[in-house]
């Protein structure tokens, strides 16, 4: 297997993980964009039973993996896309049970006036769309009335080592653009002192 830093060998190619790049994942992503880490977010349990667990839905770079969460984001894009304040869906884990998909629903910013009103009316929101999407795919979502929003994350520079690939993660730190938020390094242009570094 040639594959670096958690890539897997399809046989003609490398499948990189999210934020390695390179022909054989020898390379951290140039940007990664965490601005959807940084508006409110609620945790949320569907299970989808017209599915059945394989050991492969464990790793994050397999293809099974891979296929299945974007098939997954694209129907939860159908469900939530009258929400307020919708950005998209991010999948946490999957697990048995047919399968069970532990998922993050990210929003937009709350205004400044009572957010913590805002907030919760947001999270009946959400469950009252899941609950009455249709099922044509056999996906049900937990129907518990608890929902679970996540605090603003404040320190961004955590952030970034969270989420670049662990042998490259001392060297991004969070960059501000107008449209949110981007772990850089060094070597990312167009941003104030950066430089060229070639290739890697």
């Amino acid at each position: 297997d040639p594959c670096q830093n958690g890539g897997h060998w399809t046989g003609t190619f490398c499948l990189c993980p999210p934020n390695v790049d390179g022909a054989r994942c020898q390379f951290g992503a140039t940007t990664i964009n965490i601005t959807a880490e940084l508006g409110p977010s609620f945790l949320m349990l569907a299970h989808v039973t017209n599915r059945n667990f394989s050991e492969d839905m464990r790793d994050t770079s397999s293809p099974t993996y891979r296929s299945f969460v974007d098939e997954f984001s694209r129907t939860m894009d159908r469900v939530y896309h009258n929400i307020s304040g919708y950005r998209g869906t991010r999948v946490l884990a999957l697990t048995r049970g047919s399968v069970v998909v532990n998922y993050k629903i990210m929003l937009h910013p709350l205004a400044r006036a009572k957010p913590t009103t805002n907030l919760h009316r947001r999270g009946r929101e959400l469950l009252e769309a899941a609950n009455s999407a249709p099922q044509p795919h056999n996906c049900t979502h937990s129907t518990g009335r608890s929902y679970h929003p996540l605090r603003r994350l404040v320190s961004t520079s955590p952030l970034c080592r969270k989420h670049a690939p662990a042998n490259f993660s001392r060297f991004y730190y969070p960059h501000r653009t107008p449209n949110g938020l981007l772990c850089v390094t060094n070597c990312t242009l167009n941003v104030p002192g950066s430089m060229d570094c070639g290739n890697g």
